[in-house]
């Protein structure tokens, strides 16, 4: 079968088989369509390689009536066809069983219908058309925002909700942002000074060790900066790359993770911290911060001083309550867990453990 990009096989696959089916079986029940859960596809970066595991056509459902749920479901077991462009839409196994790689002859479909807000609150643990309070969005791993604004909406038969509630998360309020950015530059100026220590005794491979972490903290800073939300680490350097002016980062992080010497990681690493504390500059958020390096103290080692840039937007913070908060940011800049971090409840319940109310 030839590859299509999953978005358009799934759009493809509501338009021409969903839509008309619920059209003909159910007349007039309002419902909201789209692809907004997860995978690669939401990101437009699915390949062949996608095909292997929870990809094929298939589309989310949402309803605002709950009684809704089950005739639509039935009407879908019943009466979706077997494939559709030469790939499967029934499967065998339960929910989690890998789409392409079991027969295609089993009784799952890749058609979900939920309430519309049940569903939300099962991936933020909260409903955003209630609005987003400061305590939800840092609550909120940034891949599942990404998700949840990534991805593509079919059709929207909920006069616009779907749409508002994609509107609604696209980007964090000003005063969180300052929040979570400084936190990014909180992690960087604790370990910046690292590298170089390490590399001084010896230790290549904790110097290098170091120099990844802050790659990764810049990224994601990186893309912050730019109103992007950080997908998690599969897809990161991909997102970063795209970015219009990645290009010198990228070239500066090859070079402080690379194999070459200290002096070599120690020039990388500088290249990088002044792009991205320019482009912290360019967004407005704080005032202007010289964005140069210096020697850390007495040491022979570069650094940015990157808690200028954390006093700078703390201090530009108009929400007292916000302000006050010590700088530990959004639930993925202190926590690495996937269980976790897939798992609302567990999230909300370590962000109440963490961070005041």
């Amino acid at each position: 079968m030839a590859f299509v990009p999953g978005l358009t096989l799934c759009r493809r696959f509501h338009e021409e088989v969903v839509a008309p089916l619920l059209a003909r079986r159910l007349p007039g029940l309002p419902y909201a369509a789209g692809l907004l859960d997860g995978g690669s596809e939401l990101l437009g970066l699915d390949t062949p390689r996608s095909t292997d595991h929870d990809w094929g056509p298939r589309s989310q459902l949402f309803v605002v009536d709950p009684a809704d749920v089950a005739p639509m479901r039935a009407v879908l077991d019943a009466e979706l066809p077997a494939e559709f462009l030469g790939w499967p839409t029934r499967f065998a196994g339960g929910p989690n069983v890998r789409l392409g790689a079991v027969r295609a002859d089993g009784d799952r479909h890749g058609v979900t219908v939920d309430e519309l807000g049940e569903w939300l609150r099962g991936r933020l643990a909260c409903d955003p058309r209630a609005g987003m309070g400061v305590a939800d969005w840092l609550s909120a791993p940034t891949q599942r925002l990404a998700e949840l604004t990534g991805g593509a909406v079919f059709h929207d038969g909920l006069d616009g909700t779907l749409i508002a509630v994609r509107a609604a998360l696209a980007w964090y309020p000003d005063d969180v942002w300052r929040h979570v950015v400084a936190t990014g530059w909180q992690r960087v100026g604790q370990a910046e000074h690292l590298v170089g220590r390490c590399a001084e005794v010896g230790d290549e491979l904790g110097s290098r060790l170091v120099a990844a972490g802050l790659a990764r903290d810049l990224m994601r800073l990186g893309l912050l900066l730019h109103r992007r939300w950080p997908p998690y680490a599969k897809w990161l350097g991909t997102v970063f790359a795209a970015l219009p002016a990645a290009a010198p980062v990228v070239d500066a992080l090859d070079d402080a993770i690379g194999p070459g010497d200290w002096p070599t990681r120690e020039a990388g690493l500088v290249r990088a911290l002044e792009a991205v504390a320019t482009w912290t500059n360019e967004t407005g958020l704080a005032e202007r911060v010289d964005p140069g390096v210096r020697p850390f103290h007495d040491r022979p080692f570069l650094v940015l001083r990157a808690e200028r840039f954390v006093s700078a937007l703390r201090a530009a913070i108009t929400d007292p309550g916000l302000r006050d908060r010590p700088p530990l940011g959004s639930v993925d800049q202190y926590l690495d867990n996937v269980d976790v971090l897939t798992r609302p409840e567990r999230v909300r319940r370590v962000a109440a453990a963490v961070l005041p109310d």
